[in-house]
């Protein structure tokens, strides 16, 4: 199981495996309080990708479609999720505000399709 949660919330044991999976740290979290296996800042989009979509929800249909092609070409930087993700429960720690239209959200929707 995949899931998702911000870098903010409190890690819980039922999260499972942890990893960032932003390009950039969240704002004032310490790294002993995320808890995270690893920061995997390939498997988020790039700076141009990121700076481009700027959280506006009107964008996040084709954000999606450009940053899945973005993961196309970082299979490598995947292994770790889909490793943990065998082995059981997984959670991508984002640090944006919005829960819906994230790139942790986009990330495990690639995941479940492929």
């Amino acid at each position: 199981m995949i899931q998702t949660k911000r870098a903010y919330d409190e890690p819980r044991p039922e999260d499972g495996t942890r990893f960032l999976v932003d390009r950039i740290w969240p704002r004032g979290v310490k790294k002993e309080d995320l808890q995270i296996e690893d920061w995997l800042t390939e498997a988020a989009p790039s700076d141009e990708l990121r700076k481009w979509f700027g959280h506006e929800t009107k964008k996040w249909p084709e954000f999606q479609e450009r940053y899945f092609a973005e993961l196309d070409d970082q299979a490598q930087a995947l292994e770790p999720i889909r490793e943990a993700a065998d082995a059981g429960t997984v959670t991508l720690v984002y640090g944006a505000r919005d829960t819906e239209h994230n790139n942790a959200v986009a990330l495990k929707a690639y995941l479940e399709k492929t």
